[in-house]
């Protein structure tokens, strides 16, 4: 393999820089050799992968959390292309490290490291909002609305940070009005929340329980949940996988699709965890069956 990586040292507030000796001997140690790009602010991360591309490279290993995976995904099909992707890998240096947690694979670096040594891949759907991919979720409403919350948040990290944030974006109660088109259905009027899953957890919740990366449909959730009382009852549901799941309350909805047309009330809007407009009105998903190798177990099954 020609691998080249990408190190986001920002990630999880600077604790990814923190980690790089430890990134480092574990891939030292199973034996890969490589190349190391540091990105150096926002939006760097696609300019470097979409050159590794360029360059030859056949394997591209995003080193940090869900937003800098969706940089690099960007940033390789950008460098493809109408030609076939390079293989993508991970290494988790994120809080949350969703797409790790969704696609089965250990979240610590030296077993990351030994699966990348064995070279096996497996293809994912890859998802498009407007003209920006991303390969586990996106999301409008009340979900990116409190992700504007947590970057405001200085002093706490890791998951506290994030119920932090999910608590002050509930006591502000914010709400949308919206038309929603998809494959079966369409929908108008009040919504608090959007949520387009590829893969099942996003910021540790599972926002589209039911989703897959590998089935070539989009599971996408909303509802309209009017009083911050009636929020507060449904959270701990959406920290819930399995039974129980927030899908299985009245006001929540979820559906398959292989795409969906929004129109909207200014909304902040993200992709992989990342904010990429605060008061956008027009929304329009697609997804790529099969479009990306990711290396992985192979005898992970989701």
């Amino acid at each position: 393999m020609s691998i080249k990586i990408i190190h986001n040292p920002y990630s999880a507030r600077w604790t990814s820089q923190q980690r790089k000796p430890e990134m480092i001997a574990a891939l030292d140690q199973v034996g890969l050799k490589y190349d190391l790009d540091t990105t150096e602010g926002p939006g760097h991360a696609i300019e470097l992968a979409a050159q590794a591309v360029r360059d030859g490279y056949d394997t591209i290993l995003a080193a940090g959390g869900d937003g800098t995976l969706g940089e690099v995904v960007n940033g390789i099909i950008k460098g493809a292309g109408d030609s076939s992707l390079p293989n993508f890998g991970v290494l988790p240096l994120g809080t949350a490290n969703d797409l790790v947690y969704n696609l089965k694979l250990p979240n610590d670096i030296q077993g990351m490291a030994e699966v990348i040594a064995r070279g096996y891949t497996r293809k994912i759907d890859v998802c498009k909002v407007n003209d920006r991919y991303f390969v586990n979720n996106a999301g409008i409403g009340l979900e990116p609305y409190i992700t504007v919350q947590q970057q405001k948040i200085k002093r706490l990290k890791g998951e506290i940070r994030y119920m932090a944030a999910t608590l002050i974006g509930i006591a502000h109660n914010p709400k949308w009005e919206m038309h929603i088109q998809w494959e079966s259905g369409e929908y108008t009027g009040p919504t608090t929340l959007v949520s387009i899953g590829n893969g099942a957890r996003t910021g540790g919740f599972f926002m589209a329980p039911h989703a897959s990366l590998f089935d070539g449909v989009m599971t996408f959730t909303f509802g309209f949940i009017s009083g911050r009382l009636q929020k507060l009852t449904v959270l701990p549901m959406a920290l819930q996988e399995g039974e129980g799941n927030f899908t299985t309350h009245p006001k929540i909805h979820e559906y398959d699709t292989h795409w969906i047309k929004i129109t909207s009330t200014p909304s902040p809007t993200h992709t992989d965890g990342e904010l990429f407009d605060l008061t956008a009105t027009e929304f329009q998903y697609s997804i790529e069956p099969a479009r990306l190798p990711v290396l992985m177990n192979p005898d992970a099954q989701s």
